[in-house]
Formats: structure tokens, sequence, C-alpha cells
């Protein structure tokens, strides 16, 4: 099912500056609709693949925000690596974000091909766009909250991956709702993997509200710390989603094997 959503004009600024590599990239942008007075350049449509069966995405939970995906063609991703991946050959790829150590490490295995830092030790945002065999990674960077109780600008990036016609998406360590232009730059997200401890990242009802508006068909959650915020969070989900208790850590998703309804799924191993 398409997506439409209304732009802003500052996001159509965003949308604008695309460069055309980036553009031509990505399928997972959303389309504008009831805007006949602007134009459509610079606009990219979601894409969309009409197959009657598709390859899928292994996807297993390992620990806290990490998760081990693995494409149709063999690429092994890990998301806000610590330094643990799971069990199984070492990652091609790893995506780290900046808030705690426990979303990244200084010392990553060198045997690790691309190592994708959610924020920028230069300074300014990250910018990622790079193509691996059957996936494209790109991030949308985001602000945290420093210790000292201030801001530190870009120091997250919601991490996409775009494989086997889904577009998934990692909040990585979220700490406020994304502006309509973050929004606009995000797109369409099939899958999303969503930090729901309420605490230390976006506060319970604010990330039930983003789930909400994106209407991602797929919820994984993680980052949850034990069982209370966990079941606060299925209980504010329960009337726009469906709730799923996987046994296994690991799940294989495909875009023919999307739910109809939106649905959460818990996988075990947090």
């Amino acid at each position: 099912m398409l997506r439409f959503g209304l732009l802003t004009a500052a996001v159509l600024a965003s949308w604008i500056l695309l460069s055309p590599q980036s553009a031509d990239a990505s399928k997972c942008f959303a389309y504008v609709e009831n805007t006949p007075d602007l134009p459509t350049s610079g606009f990219i449509p979601a894409g969309f693949t009409s197959i009657q069966s598709a390859p899928s995405v292994e996807v297993t939970y390992v620990t806290h925000s990490t998760f081990r995906l693995k494409t149709p063609a063999g690429v092994i991703i890990a998301t806000d690596y610590a330094g643990t991946a799971g069990a199984g050959p070492v990652p091609r790829v790893v995506t780290m974000n900046h808030a705690h150590e426990t979303h990244f490490t200084s010392f990553p295995d060198p045997a690790i091909e691309h190592v994708l830092r959610g924020w920028n030790p230069r300074g300014g945002p990250a910018k990622h766009s790079l193509t691996i065999d059957d996936v494209h990674i790109r991030n949308v960077p985001t602000d945290i909250r420093s210790w000292g109780g201030g801001i530190e600008p870009y120091g997250n990036s919601i991490f996409i991956f775009e494989v086997a016609d889904l577009c998934i998406g990692h909040f990585g360590h979220l700490h406020h709702k994304p502006t309509p232009e973050q929004l606009a730059m995000i797109g369409r997200l099939d899958v999303v993997f969503a930090p729901v401890d309420g605490t230390y990242t976006l506060d319970l009802g604010s990330m039930i509200e983003v789930l909400e508006e994106l209407r991602t068909s797929l919820v994984i959650p993680m980052h949850y710390f034990g069982g209370p915020s966990l079941q606060i969070f299925l209980a504010g989900m329960r009337d726009a989603f469906d709730i799923r208790v996987n046994k296994d850590a690991t799940t294989e998703i495909s875009l023919t094997s999307l739910p109809r309804r939106p649905t959460v799924l818990v996988l075990p191993g947090n």
C-alpha cells in the first residue's frame, strides 16, 4: 500500500537538494500527493515491485539495539555495533551511534569492511549512502541529549537498509520526534527497529505517535531493559497494531510476508 504525505516548504527544499546519485539509489522516498502547484522534479515515488514471491531478509535480535541482518545475497550487517555481532561470520557492515558505549566501539573488528558511524567525529552530520551487493544503506542524522543536559547535534542516525524491495529503518538512540524534514528524508519504512525504554531514548507516548504516523507494517521493539517498558509500549500500540511474540530470535521478512495490518513483532534476545 502506497503511503502519502504532505510536505512543508522547508521539506521541499530538502528534497530538491537531493543529489541525483542519492535519488537514483533510493526506492523508499514517499511521493507528494495533492500538490498540483508544486514542481515534481526532485521528488521520488516510493518504489514497489509487482511480484508473486519475494526474497527474504533474515533478521536476528542479538541484544540491546544490535540486530544481525542477512540479505538474500548473503551480506551480513550488524546494527548499533558495540563489539558484539552475534554468532556467525564477521559482518561486512556495521552501523553505530554515539549516545552510549553500548551503541558503538572505538575498536571495531578489523575484518569488518564498512564501519558506518551515525555521527561525524569531525563535526557536522554523518553522511552515508552506499550500495553493497544487493543492499543500499543510507542515514538520516538526528540530535541526542548530552550528559550535561545540552544537545549534541547529529549524534544519532536513523539507518535505512533498502534490500529485497523492503525499506528497513533502525532508529538507533532516538531522542526526539523526527522533524517534517527528517520524515521526508526517511520516506517509506516497511520495518522499523524502535527503542522502547521510554527514558534514555524518546518517551513512549512520542515513540508511539511516530510509529503511528509512519504507518510502518512491522515494528520490532528493542532497547527495553526488561518487561515493564515493553508492556507499556505494547499496551499503547494495541489499538492500531496487532501484537505478535516470536519464540525465536530470528525471523524472515519479505515484501510478500509483511502483515496486512500493522504489527508489533517481539523477538527474544534483549
